[in-house]
Order: structure tokens, then sequence, then C-alpha cells
């Protein structure tokens, strides 16, 4: 079952993806192209990892892994296995012909597991013997380490789909190299038995035009959206959610859209604002500021939409019906605002009102939410800060009671 009204009622289910060797299949020279700054260290990575899974645990949340469920739903539906492996090598961007079919035979040959595992982490050159055609195409694929390059960044499970009320969003990411990601989403919320979602409950596709990508959202409760307008975001695309959720029976009336800098930190929504508690938020300083907004609402012949020139408290207060107060990520001290939002301080994960899964290096915006009250679980962050992504963006709701 899948039911998202809130980002803080209490979490029941949650979908994480442990890293694995594709963090090891980093290299300096594809970095940039793989969206990383750094390489992590995958022994501790998968240390931090696991504190992370076992930190949701001890507070009740079931915790599912990416992998488990695309071999669980391949088992279930072997008939989709060989439509799968078809779409992952067309857009893996494989032309020669002789090295499609030698990644086909050789990903066909593999147990589920396997070769889910290996499309992930990627398929090195010398991992296969291909019989290459008089070809230049075939000359020149040799020149390149990989056939189909590793997904690091299927370590942020927030990104690729969304919960949104009893639907989803299977997104359209921005990236040509996080595109693949959308594939084991579209195939789990397809054909898991217990996740799949009937047509009328999925209300964006990997296959629509605008780029659109979870972290931008947040469901600020069961009648409001907020969606940043972001690097990764398109606001056409929030138009084309807006009209889907609203030709559906859900329970959503308004979305915000929010237009947020367009820069490197600022990746997403929810790396400069969280929910924390009914009237708690986490935020970047950096966004206080004025904010252009569009409202989106149901009009008689299609969208309604408002643009918006307010600041960020009179609107989270106009929307929540109640007054709101910031913890600033750092505090008051640009410097240290600036080092914490850097590794994700901004981006907590809500257990339960008033209770937040953060990175322990974040002390300073850790030790300001514990004097407001608010229950603090610290996990270890050394390698998995390197991914430029916090405990929001590694993880995706399922599941969350109502409040």
């Amino acid at each position: 079952m899948n039911q998202v009204y809130s980002e803080i009622g209490k979490l029941k289910t949650v979908l994480l993806h442990r890293p694995g060797r594709e963090l090891e299949n980093l290299t300096p020279n594809i970095l940039e192209k793989l969206l990383f700054d750094d390489i992590p260290y995958l022994e501790i990575a998968r240390q931090e990892h696991d504190a992370f899974a076992n930190a949701l645990r001890s507070k009740g949340v079931e915790v599912v892994y990416l992998v488990d469920l695309v071999v669980e739903a391949l088992d279930v539906h072997p008939e989709q296995r060989e439509s799968f492996i078809n779409r992952f090598i067309s857009e893996a961007k494989i032309t020669a012909e002789s090295i499609r079919q030698a990644l086909y035979d050789k990903l066909s040959a593999y147990p589920l597991r396997t070769m889910v595992e290996m499309m992930i982490e990627g398929i090195r050159t010398h991992d296969i013997q291909i019989k290459k055609s008089p070809s230049i195409m075939d000359g020149l694929i040799d020149e390149y380490p990989f056939y189909t390059d590793p997904m690091p960044n299927i370590l942020f499970q927030r990104d690729p789909f969304a919960s949104v009320g009893e639907g989803v969003t299977i997104n359209r990411m921005s990236t040509g190299t996080r595109q693949r990601e959308t594939l084991f989403s579209d195939l789990i919320l397809r054909f898991h038995p217990r996740f799949k979602k009937p047509d009328h409950r999925i209300y964006f596709t990997r296959d629509d035009r605008y780029s659109l990508e979870g972290g931008d959202i947040l469901v600020l409760n069961e009648k409001t959206l907020a969606i940043g307008i972001s690097k990764r975001t398109d606001p056409r695309a929030i138009e084309h959610v807006s009209e889907t959720l609203f030709a559906a029976d859900e329970r959503f009336e308004t979305i915000l859209a929010l237009n947020i800098p367009k820069t490197r930190a600022f990746m997403h929504l929810d790396t400069v604002l969280t929910q924390i508690d009914h009237h708690l938020f986490a935020i970047h300083p950096g966004i206080m500021k004025t904010l252009t907004l569009f409202k989106v609402t149901r009009g008689e012949s299609g969208l309604k939409i408002k643009k918006v020139v307010t600041n960020l408290e009179t609107l989270l207060k106009e929307t929540l019906g109640h007054d709101v107060e910031f913890v600033y990520c750092g505090g008051e001290d640009i410097v240290h605002s600036e080092r914490e939002q850097w590794n994700d301080g901004a981006n907590t994960l809500a257990v339960h009102p008033g209770c937040v899964i953060v990175y322990s290096r974040n002390h300073i915006t850790n030790n300001i939410l514990r004097a407001k009250g608010v229950e603090v679980i610290e996990i270890p962050s050394s390698e998995l800060s390197r991914g430029r992504g916090g405990p929001r963006c590694m993880s995706m709701p399922i599941h969350r009671e109502d409040l």
C-alpha cells in the first residue's frame, strides 16, 4: 500500500538502496558526468547506510530495498525480463549491434539478483568478450572503460519517483545519467504485487516530456503540495502533475510551485527546506528572502495559476493554518550555514512529528534542533555525504500514517 499525505506523519514503510560496487566504479574522469564530487569509500559507506537503516528499524519503520523489490517483481512476472533488459541496454545508449546482443546474452544468463546488481554497478568493457564487426562504431567503443555506466546516484531513492497521496509520480530525471534509475522504479510500481499502482494512480511517467525529480516534492498536508522549480524540475512538469492530480480522485487542492536558485548547492527544494514537526522546519537562510511562487488550483476550464510574491513564513503559515518556526541550518553564522547546508544539514527525514534522522557532522544545526525539543537521531556520514544528499534524499516513504 502506498499512502503519503504529509512530511511528518509516522513513517511505516520506506524504500532505500544499500550502496554497492557502483561506488567503486567511479573514477576521477567520470565524476562530473555521473554528478559526484568525490569517490566514497564503499566499505564505510555501507556501514553508515546500515546505521541509517537500523535507526529507522529502531523506530518501528519497515525498511525495504530497491534490489529486493526489482528481483521480486521479475520473479512474479518473468515475462517482463526480456523487455526490461532491452530497455536498459537501449537507455544505456548502446548503438553497436554486436555489443547490444552480447550484453543481452550476458544479462539474461545471470540469476535475477546478479543481473540487477550488474545493471546498477556498471558493466566494464573487459567483463564481456565480444566478437566485433569491422565497423568504426565497434572500434570506438574500446576507448571508454564501460559498456554501461555505473549508477551511483541510485543511492538517493527520493528522486526517481515520489509518493504523493495514494499514488506516485514516476519521474523523468533531468540528466541522462540518472534516467535509467527510473526503469527500476517503473518496474516495481507497475508489477510488484505489493506496490504496483493502477494507471490512474500514476500521476507522472518517466516518458513525460519535461523533467521532474522527487527531491523537489514536499507533501505539506493532505490538501497541498509544494514543488520546487529548480535546476532539476521544469515548471511545465509541475503543470502536468497538477492536471493529473486534479483529474484523479485525490485530496489535493493546491500545488505551490516555488522558484528556488538554480545552483549545485540548492539542487532540490529538500536541500534547503524540510519539515520536522507540525510547526517546525529546517531551512537554509539563503531562501528566506522574498520568493516568487505560483499557486496552482482547479479552474473552470483547466488550471488556475496565480503568481504570488511573498516570504516563506507567510506562505507556510497560510498553507498550514498556524504559525511556523524555522531552524536555520548552521545557525546565524554564514560560514557554518553554508558548510552545513553543503553537508545536508537541512535535509532531515522525519520519522514522526518532532523526531528526525540527521547526519552527525552537522552538529550546530543538530544542537539547535535539540534545544527546540526535537528528538534528533544522528547517523555517521563521512562517506555518504560525499554524494551530496542527506537522510531525506536517500529515502522514499511508501507509507506514512495520516496526521
